[in-house]
């Protein structure tokens, strides 16, 4: 396709973005990191830097340094969207997540964790309200995070809010 279309086709790149995620799953996330830099690039060139989709590459760059255990790297994918995107976009809160992610599973801050986990599942309930499942997922990883802290009482709080999450 790509030598057909031309390497910085809109085309091209969607398709590169689209392998980058079907190499994840398989575990390839080298292969998946390199192709997602070649779309970032090619997307930075012809769609711009706040562009949604280049955005999007942004935030699964993140996803496939973390998957490497490259933390710091993660972190500066993910801050990049975070900050083009604005606090409170949908994909921000979704980037939130994975940054709180990075903190919580890679580098055991919880403090940090807790505090972004917070922060993102503040603007899930805002926008999508409680009972939706992006929420409710969430609201499980910050369950997940205070039970690794050890922090009970915030612990107690959550389940008050959401008691399915004492079963799953």
């Amino acid at each position: 396709m790509e030598r057909a279309l031309g390497e910085e086709n809109v085309v091209t790149l969607e398709t590169l973005n689209s392998l980058g995620a079907k190499l994840e799953p398989n575990g390839e996330f080298e292969e998946s990191k390199e192709v997602y830099e070649r779309c970032l690039a090619g997307r930075m060139k012809v769609l711009g830097g706040e562009h949604k989709n280049t955005l999007g590459t942004l935030s699964n760059l993140g996803v496939a340094y973390w998957e490497l255990r490259n933390n710091e790297k993660a972190l500066e994918y993910y801050e990049g969207s975070e900050r083009m995107l604005g606090k409170t976009h949908p994909r921000t809160l979704d980037t939130v997540m994975n940054i709180a992610c990075v903190y919580d599973e890679g580098l055991e801050n919880y403090g940090k964790a807790e505090e972004l986990y917070e922060s993102a599942l503040e603007g899930k309930e805002a926008q999508l309200g409680k009972d939706e499942e992006n929420t409710i997922r969430s609201a499980r990883n910050l369950r997940n995070c205070l039970v690794r802290s050890g922090n009970y009482e915030r612990l107690a709080q959550l389940l008050a809010v959401y008691p399915k999450l004492k079963t799953n």
